[in-house]
């Protein structure tokens, strides 16, 4: 076991050999882990998950975050990676790693998570592009196991068909759960029989997707299919989060029930800020960072915190500045901010102090900030 500082919070890592490993799609491939009984506590986990992976790659130590395409009943930790460029880290980690190799594993990670209720009768859509599908996945063969009443949809978006990573296992769970799970492909550049799923995955197919295949409902003649949508589950690129959420919100759901993961750096508001706040001018601002202490000035308060922080080159952890990840959680201690809406912090962890400086807009003169969590 190792612990390690990173994105400002600690981390507890474990050596793991790798079980399995497998290429999926000619960028794609996956890893499953050993997992030895004296870990078996430290590595559970919930549907929708992350562990970071630390390895090296061109000499120099990295740690990537991979979704988990594995359900927690099964017991293991399966990994589904894209290799972005022949460059890139992921594609050192495919061509140096395998079956025997250990690899250094965080403990499981993130809140792209969903309460359990297998007594209710819930209808769930999700929507994914390319990579997109690994959380998703994991959720689906989640919910299909432990919610027996609860039924399924999910859109899925790719470049074209010889890019669909787990179509197999997808397609698999489609025919044992058909009275429970459908499953749509779409693709952006490749022309299909049915121009319906030709695209990409936006507001546009929305509207599409709400009037021709959610609409009628066989359980409830009165309503359709969308209008019994509980909650709703997206993960990819910013873009398309940001054109399907908001579009999912105009056509009738709650934000509290509209859940994304993000799969690339983000630096734009998921819902666009609708409240207007007073000037304030020369804001002084404290902050500890793994235990060193900072403190600056901002001109003013028309940009959110963490983007005036980094702008002055301060080491502030971030990943998406979009309210998604949590990367720049920490506690207010001393000032008044608005915290805008985030898909991370629970009610309680506000009431508790805590915000996030990439979606925190400054009220006051002075503030005092500490990211170091642990």
């Amino acid at each position: 076991m190792e612990q390690q500082i990173y994105k400002g919070k600690l981390i507890q890592f474990h050596p793991l050999k790798i079980a399995k490993k497998e290429q999926l799609t000619k960028n794609t491939f996956s890893l499953e882990f050993e997992i030895p009984g004296n870990l078996k506590e430290n590595f559970k986990f919930e549907a929708g998950q992350f562990v970071s992976i630390k390895f090296i790659a061109h000499g120099e130590e990295v740690i990537n975050d991979y979704s988990m395409t594995s359900a927690p009943y099964e017991k293991k930790i399966c990994l589904g990676i894209k290799v972005n460029s022949p460059s890139g880290a992921t594609s050192e980690l495919f061509k140096n790693y395998n079956v025997g190799d250990e690899l250094m594993v965080g403990e499981p990670s993130g809140r792209f998570t969903l309460v359990s209720k297998p007594s209710e009768f819930r209808t769930i859509v999700a929507f994914a592009a390319g990579i997109g599908i690994t959380p998703v996945l994991s959720h689906f063969k989640n919910i299909l196991h432990t919610e027996p009443r609860t039924r399924l949809f999910l859109f899925f978006g790719n470049k074209s068909s010889e890019e669909v990573i787990y179509r197999e296992q997808l397609d698999n769970l489609a025919r044992m759960h058909g009275e429970r799970l459908q499953i749509f492909y779409f693709f952006s550049k490749e022309k299909t029989a049915d121009q319906f799923f030709y695209g990409r995955l936006d507001e546009k197919k929305l509207n599409l997707i709400i009037n021709q295949i959610l609409h009628l409902d066989d359980t409830d003649e009165e309503s359709t299919i969308w209008d019994a949508v509980d909650e709703v589950l997206i993960c990819g690129k910013g873009e398309m989060i940001k054109s399907l959420a908001n579009a999912c919100y105009h056509h009738g759901i709650p934000k509290k029930n509209i859940h994304f993961e993000l799969f690339e750096e983000y630096n734009d508001d998921i819902y666009p800020v609708e409240k207007e706040f007073p000037l304030i001018e020369n804001v002084e601002v404290k902050f500890k960072i793994l235990g060193k202490e900072y403190e600056t000035h901002l001109p003013d308060n028309r940009e959110k915190i963490l983007q005036q922080l980094l702008i002055q080159n301060f080491p502030v952890p971030y990943s998406c500045k979009s309210g998604i990840c949590g990367s720049c959680e920490c506690y207010l201690e001393e000032g008044e901010v608005e915290l805008l809406e985030n898909e991370y912090l629970t009610e309680k962890e506000e009431a508790q102090g805590k915000i996030l400086a990439c979606m925190s807009i400054v009220k006051s003169k002075k503030i005092k900030l500490n990211f170091d969590l642990s």
